[in-house]
């Protein structure tokens, strides 16, 4: 392993195509039913993950509330906040999947070589160790000035200060688990990394249950911080159970130093990239502690409930997303393409379902999941109105997390040694143009919500994010194509728009069905069987595929469906899948 100056991948931007030997044909690409199986067992234990976590919002609302103590605690949580995405879901799942999968692709192609995986993990690791060390501990001495710059009107910093230097203990395993994450999704391994939000969220509620009477506020930081060292102890053990599966190979000689080559200025654009999209929460934060107390922390219990569909659609793409790193990684363009193009309206088609529930059942939902000890009527009617603004944004949220996923894959962090290194400038400015979309788009959130937070409050700046996630969305859009992934936006762009028209018929469906209930369950069960009826049927009737083939799959459990079958509808299924 070697290290070269950061460079794009050059004209035009992809490896070129390499058949892999006979022998490793069969590891090429999943088995039949792969990808159903992986989704399935990634969507049970993140969707137990994501109800632990709520679990923890609504004690979070139960013991304190929504008050200046909630607020210091949200602010420190800005730490984790950051180093979550940064750490474990985008940047390093950005730079180390397509990474691993060249490795792995490597592997494939000299399987009487020297093992490249273990390259890769001998070249990067500890060099992460040292920097994720160091960040630690330098958010937990700048605590003071970090709590000044991220909410400068708190009356009293000192509880946010101290639980910011407690929850800095998290930079360190969330940045192992977001390591060993990608490594063993790149081995198309997902059961472990889908489990390190139960376990993460199993420690915060641990601390929270135990302590909340005992240190306050401060149990939720120490939580935190201990259900980060679950997470990152839940992977080492299948880690090195893939590492050990290289055959024994040992990664010596000349040969072997110059398998991969190292580029570690990649980093910088997913990093800041990843940076700038997280300084959405900070413009949150730094505006809404001006405004009224528990502010902070509506803003905050809204985005939890209206992030759970926006994560659900996000599960496609963190199954498919290894399958489109080692196509990339091949050469195998149209098949990124297709993958990419599937993945947009499936998550599209999930997240318009889940918006048009909360647009329908925002305040029966926080009612029924929130109004109880501290958290009262008026942080019900605050909360759900915010979700509703923020709704508008979802999607734009979703497709980004689709969209980057692909643009980053081609400029991995490593090459092959014998690819030429490119010196196109244009190139290498293109690694650029994401955090540049997402600059355009901050600019567009603190604009908008400069203009309506003195007005409307938390609705302005729930206005704002979702202006700015919007924007930031079209150009990526656009950008993804200028990458060199050739999408078909007319087809991506209309499939979009039907899925946009049901969730509206829905929405305005299930809004009256869910007002004919004065009780919160029934209310929400209401709304929420109107809103899937009725996005199915304008789904189905637009012709919206994403919609179609699971309501045909559905009815032909019941009886034969007359009409043309589902496959014919969609054409030929996208290679790998």
């Amino acid at each position: 392993m070697t290290a070269d100056r950061p460079t794009a991948l050059g004209p035009p931007a992809l490896p070129a195509p390499r058949p892999a030997p006979p022998v490793a044909a069969p590891a090429a690409g999943p088995r039949r039913g792969f990808l159903a199986r992986a989704f399935g067992v990634t969507a049970v234990l993140s969707a137990a993950g994501s109800a632990l976590g709520l679990l923890r919002d609504l004690l979070l609302a139960r013991y304190f509330g929504a008050n200046q103590g909630t607020d210091a605690f949200l602010v420190a949580w800005t730490v984790p906040e950051t180093a979550a995405p940064l750490l474990i879901e985008d940047a390093m799942s950005f730079l180390m999947v397509p990474a691993f999968a060249l490795a792995l692709v490597l592997r494939e192609e000299r399987p009487d070589g020297p093992d490249p995986v273990r390259q890769l993990v001998r070249a990067t690791l500890p060099w992460l160790l040292l920097a994720l060390s160091t960040l630690s501990l330098g958010a937990a001495l700048g605590a003071p000035r970090l709590v000044d710059l991220l909410a400068p009107g708190l009356a009293d910093p000192r509880l946010a200060v101290t639980c910011t230097r407690i929850t800095a203990i998290t930079v360190l395993p969330f940045g192992v688990a977001g390591y060993l994450a990608a490594a063993l999704r790149a081995h198309h391994r997902f059961t472990a990394p889908a489990g390190i939000y139960v376990a993460y969220n199993l420690g915060i509620l641990g601390v929270l249950l135990t302590c909340h009477a005992l240190w306050g506020v401060r149990a939720a930081a120490i939580g935190v911080a201990f259900g980060s060292l679950l997470m990152a102890g839940l992977l080492v053990g299948p880690f090195l159970r893939r590492l050990r599966g290289g055959g024994g190979r040992q990664a010596r000689g000349r040969h072997s130093r110059n398998a991969l080559v190292l580029i570690p200025l990649a980093l910088l654009p997913v990093g800041v990239f990843t940076l700038t999209r997280q300084a959405q929460v900070f413009i949150e934060r730094f505006l809404g502690s001006a405004l009224p107390p528990g502010t902070i922390s509506h803003l905050n219990y809204a985005a939890k409930v209206s992030q759970l569909a926006m994560t659900a659609g996000i599960l496609i793409c963190t199954v498919t997303f290894p399958l489109v790193a080692r196509a990339l990684a091949a050469g195998d363009v149209t098949a990124a393409r297709d993958r990419v193009e599937k993945d947009l309206g499936q998550a599209a088609a999930v997240v318009l379902l889940g918006t048009a529930f909360l647009m329908a059942c925002a305040p029966s939902v926080v009612a029924l999941l929130f109004e109880r000890g501290a958290f009262g009527p008026r942080d019900t009617a605050a909360t759900a109105a915010v979700i509703r603004v923020y709704s508008f944004g979802l999607l734009a949220q979703a497709l980004i997390g689709v969209m980057i996923r692909p643009y980053f894959s081609l400029r991995p962090v490593v090459r092959r040694a014998g690819d030429p290194s490119p010196e196109d400038g244009g190139r290498r400015l293109l690694d650029w143009y994401p955090a540049a979309a997402m600059a355009f788009g901050l600019v567009v959130t603190v604009a908008v919500g400069l203009l309506a937070t003195p007005r409307f409050g938390a609705l302005g700046l729930a206005a704002g994010n979702a202006a700015g996630i919007t924007a930031t969305a079209a150009l990526l859009l656009h950008g993804l194509v200028l990458r060199g992934i050739p999408l078909r936006l007319r087809r991506v762009l209309g499939g979009h728009a039907r899925l946009l028209a049901a969730a509206a018929g829905a929405a305005a469906l299930g809004t009256p069905a869910a007002g004919l209930a004065a009780d919160p369950l029934l209310s929400t069960a209401l709304g929420g069987l109107t809103v899937a009826l009725a996005f199915a049927a304008l789904g189905t009737g637009l012709g919206a595929r994403e919609v179609r083939g699971p309501v045909r799959a559905a009815l032909r459990v019941l009886g034969p469906v007359p009409g043309p079958s589902p496959v014919a509808d969609e054409g030929k299924p996208p290679h790998g899948c």
